[in-house]
């Protein structure tokens, strides 16, 4: 039983900085490391993607819209996922979602309530 809880959203001009902060209860570190982690986004009116993806040993992977701005990061100690966003543009504008997904039991999946990003003049 993994929680998940996302901070750091907010309203940003275009060019602007926001890191994103998932940290995640109910797991000690030691089980936490089993799980991928990721950040996925859904626009109004549109899909959910993924934006960010982080496994247990720290292999990376992002969406091509995000690579060269986006860095996702892991602390395996202080059971936390962040996603540090730079350049943001209108079209980051989105619900970001931390998910959880364990890497021996893909049926162990969590998702958090997600944080707003708001990208405008």
């Amino acid at each position: 039983q993994v929680r998940l809880v996302e901070s750091g959203g907010g309203l940003v001009q275009p060019g602007g900085s926001l890191r994103l902060s998932c940290a995640a209860s109910g797991a000690s570190g030691s089980i936490f490391s089993i799980y991928v982690m990721g950040w996925y986004r859904q626009a109004s009116g549109k899909q959910r993607e993924l934006v960010a993806i982080i496994g247990p040993t720290g292999s990376v992977s992002y969406a091509d819209s995000v690579k060269g701005r986006f860095t996702i990061s892991r602390d395996n100690v202080k059971s936390t996922v962040a996603l540090q966003m730079n350049g943001l543009k209108p079209e980051d504008t989105a619900m970001y979602y931390c998910n959880a997904r364990n890497a021996r039991n893909a049926g162990r999946n969590y998702w958090g309530q997600g944080t707003q990003v708001t990208v405008s003049s």
